[in-house]
């Protein structure tokens, strides 16, 4: 059951790390906020009103008392008490009609006002509005043959320092998640940096740009990833230059074999020998072609639809077939992405005679599929093509002419660039190749 719940809360929580910790800044300081709020209203800003309704509510009744009293003049009295309590009152000599108040249940002053008109007057004798005016309340009061008319200031019966607290306790608050959010987008910048810099190292894109910043935990962090990045470099340098080297100290002795064949008189043997050296050619080409793949090239941005084009025309095969959408564009490394799709290609005119090509979009995803008509791979074989100098010597009859470096380089290239490349069963019987690349 917790198991759940966590799911359920990690579901409706930000999935980046700047939201995640502007949420562990921001909610205590608004709960905080909420709860002073409703400390405040509860025991001050409410109480208050409730005493200065039941004080406005005591002088008009004050003033009732002395009306009736006599020993004032009327008018003198409405005046002392307008002058010096604000309270400016008139008695209307006319019936008495019962209006019913507006039930404005959500307004804390008509809620005072009811109660305490309720609880100095019997039901049905008052009367009062709080909307008609913009700054005075409206009351009326019945007394024997007419009704007292009443017009006093709103702020007799509500504090204005409810505004300035809202003020106070909302700008401070606003304030405070202001500095936060600037102080942890400079926290968040050296992870999305880093973040940014794995990534273009795990293109094969060159980082030179980039320096660990930020905390020291973070510095540190950026520091390995440094010296991991030369270390892995420093690993396919040696690889690479020694399969360079090991290609190149080769083609010696093999131009040497080749000019001592002219010398043999036996032509069948000069013969079998030159079949050998040209194999042995081949396979050094695609080892130095394994090792050309660096990705020393620049990213750019190209037409994939326009590439594709070009590609299957230099083939000048009426076999091959396409369906491309115009103007696709991504961005690259033009020259990598073309050696991909020409491995893909020659496989396929190799062991194939239709062949059909697709070029789609969906998404932010380039969909490539190459079908043919051949052998195909075993199901079980779909992931083995991939790893170098793998061979599939049962189905392929002519594996001579390979070292089985083709689809390995192709997927490296693939992947070097964010995409994957998926073998499946074509309907054309044959092979099918689905090459996704990203926008």
């Amino acid at each position: 059951m917790s198991y759940g719940l966590s799911r359920l809360i990690k579901k409706f929580l930000p999935q980046r790390l700047f939201y995640r910790a502007l949420l562990i800044v921001a909610v205590p300081i608004i709960i905080l906020q909420l709860i002073i709020t409703i400390v405040f209203f509860d025991s001050l800003w409410i109480k208050t009103n409730k005493g200065m309704t039941r004080a406005l509510v005591g002088e008009m009744k004050t003033f009732i008392t002395a009306y009736d009293n006599g020993k004032y003049n009327n008018n003198d009295l409405s005046g002392l008490f307008s002058i010096y309590l604000d309270l400016n009152v008139e008695f209307k000599n006319t019936t008495w009609v019962n209006k019913s108040v507006k039930q404005r249940w959500f307004s804390p002053i008509d809620r005072n006002l009811r109660r305490e008109l309720k609880s100095n007057f019997s039901s049905g004798n008052y009367w009062f509005d709080t909307t008609a005016y913009k700054q005075l309340i409206h009351i009326n009061i019945n007394h024997s043959n007419g009704y007292f008319e009443f017009f006093i200031p709103k702020d007799r019966v509500t504090s204005t320092s409810a505004r300035m607290f809202a003020l106070w306790i909302t700008l401070p608050a606003l304030l405070m998640i202001t500095i936060a959010i600037i102080f942890l987008k400079n926290q968040t910048r050296p992870i999305v940096n880093l973040a940014k810099a794995a990534e273009k190292f795990g293109r094969g894109e060159n980082i030179d740009e980039y320096r660990p910043s930020g905390a020291l935990e973070i510095r540190q962090a950026g520091m390995e990833f440094h010296k991991m990045r030369k270390r892995i470099m420093r690993h396919l340098n040696q690889r690479s230059e020694m399969l360079s080297g090991i290609s190149h100290d080769l083609r010696t002795p093999l131009t040497r074999l080749k000019l001592q064949l002219s010398f043999i008189k036996n032509e069948e043997l000069s013969k079998k020998m030159s079949l050998d050296i040209d194999e042995m050619e081949k396979m050094l080409n695609e080892y130095l072609q394994f090792t050309s793949s660096t990705y020393l090239e620049k990213d750019e941005t190209f037409d994939i639809s326009e590439l594709l084009e070009s590609i299957i025309n230099k083939y000048n095969n009426d076999n091959i077939s396409k369906e491309l959408i115009p103007r696709v564009y991504m961005n690259g490394r033009k020259n990598l992405i073309q050696r991909s799709l020409n491995n893909i290609i020659d496989n396929s005119i190799k062991y194939a005679n239709k062949i059909k090509l697709e070029l789609s979009r969906k998404n932010n995803n380039i969909i490539i599929i190459i079908d043919d008509d051949g052998l195909g791979i075993p199901e079980n074989e779909y992931q083995n093509v991939f790893k170098p100098f793998y061979k599939l010597d049962k189905s392929r009859g002519d594996s001579r002419s390979s070292v089985g470096l083709g689809l390995s380089i192709t997927s490296d290239i693939i992947k070097s660039h964010g995409g994957n490349i998926v073998l499946e069963r074509s309907p054309l019987k044959g092979l099918r190749v689905k090459v996704f690349l990203p926008l």
